[in-house]
């Protein structure tokens, strides 16, 4: 089993009574029939239809914590709350008081079904698919201790096609183009949100003409978020035998 404590991650607590039909209304995916033993992967886009956000989003106490990069995190908040308007939601940025760990391997324990949560306590574990699980909580209750680097679990994500949009990537892709749709964090018959029509104009449309794959760099190639490799451009990208390991948006 292996153990990596994660600070590329931010977490943002988003409460209040109107707090589900808020994200509702601002994500890619249903929020208002999403279970509360259950996580899933959204989007937050820009009118244009952009993402300015790839979050996981965590039913919690009093409302969810949405997971997303920790660059983004102060930013996304600010914004999110100018949408609020009279609704009865508090957005809090919590990255500095939470602690996040990913967790995998052989003897990784947690609930048994993908997007599954179980609960100790204030501490949740999310088991984000195969053998690999997210485990957070208040960072002077977390009790485990890392065992190998961060990079190690980026590229767990990365072959299991999981992308993190990050400020280098912010506003570039439309869910399609990272796999949203085929990772169900789209969902295509709830209501409106911001880029809405656009999303759905792309899928149905046929408009979608570069599509997130792996790939491979050889070792020496210094690649980033952002940057442009082989006509496409670099979503994440971790250190690996050889070289390093990617997912990067490609023309089709």
């Amino acid at each position: 089993m292996e153990c990596a404590r994660l600070t590329r991650y931010g977490l943002l607590s988003v409460t209040g009574e109107d707090a589900r039909a808020f994200l509702h209304a601002q994500l890619t995916k249903d929020i208002e029939n999403l279970p509360p033993d259950r996580a899933t992967l959204a989007g937050w886009c820009s009118a244009k239809g952009r993402l300015l956000a790839s979050l996981l989003v965590i039913p919690a106490a009093q409302g969810f914590l949405l997971q997303l990069a920790r660059d983004l995190a102060p930013g996304v908040a600010r914004k999110l709350s100018m949408f609020v308007l009279r609704a009865k939601v508090r957005i809090a940025d919590v990255s500095e008081s939470w602690a996040q760990f990913g967790v995998w391997g052989d003897g990784a324990a947690g609930p048994a079904d993908p997007n599954a949560i179980s609960r100790q306590g204030n501490i949740i574990t999310v088991h984000v698919g195969g053998a690999r699980y997210l485990v957070l909580g208040p960072a002077d209750e977390m009790a485990l201790a890392a065992t190998t680097g961060e990079a190690r679990w980026t590229l767990q994500e990365i072959r299991a096609g999981r992308p993190l949009i990050t400020a280098a990537t912010q506003d570039k892709f439309v869910p399609q183009m990272v796999n949203f749709d085929e990772l169900g964090a789209v969902d295509f018959r709830k209501g409106c949100y911001p880029g809405q029509e656009i999303v759905a104009r792309a899928q149905y449309r046929g408009q979608v003409k570069r599509r997130m794959v792996g790939a491979h760099a050889p070792a020496g190639l210094e690649l980033r978020p952002g940057q442009e490799f082989k006509g496409g451009t670099v979503v994440d990208v971790a250190p690996a035998e050889n070289g390093s390991e990617l997912l990067a948006v490609m023309p089709i």
